[in-house]
C-alpha cells in the first residue's frame, strides 16, 4: 500500500461506519494492511463474539518502558 499524508487517512477514517452497536471490522482491516505495509507491528484485542477488535499497533524497538497510545 502506498504511503498516504495524514489527511488522505483521516478521510479514509472517517468514511468507516462505526456505530458502537456495529462491527468496526471493515475499519481495523483497513487500518491494519495499511500500517501493516508501513512496516507497523499489529495486533487484534477482540471481543467476546469476534464482531468488533481493538487494534494494537507498535512501531519501534520492543523496550522496557515503552509509550502505548490508544483511543
Amino acid at each position: 500500500m502506498t504511503h498516504l499524508t495524514p489527511r488522505q487517512i483521516l478521510d479514509r477514517l472517517v468514511k468507516f461506519p462505526t456505530v458502537s452497536t456495529d462491527s468496526n471490522l471493515a475499519l481495523v482491516d483497513w487500518l491494519e494492511e495499511y500500517l501493516t505495509g508501513q512496516g507497523v507491528k499489529c495486533f487484534r484485542h477482540w471481543n467476546e463474539d469476534r464482531q468488533k477488535a481493538a487494534l494494537i499497533a507498535h512501531a519501534g524497538p520492543w523496550v522496557e518502558g515503552a509509550v502505548v497510545l490508544s483511543g
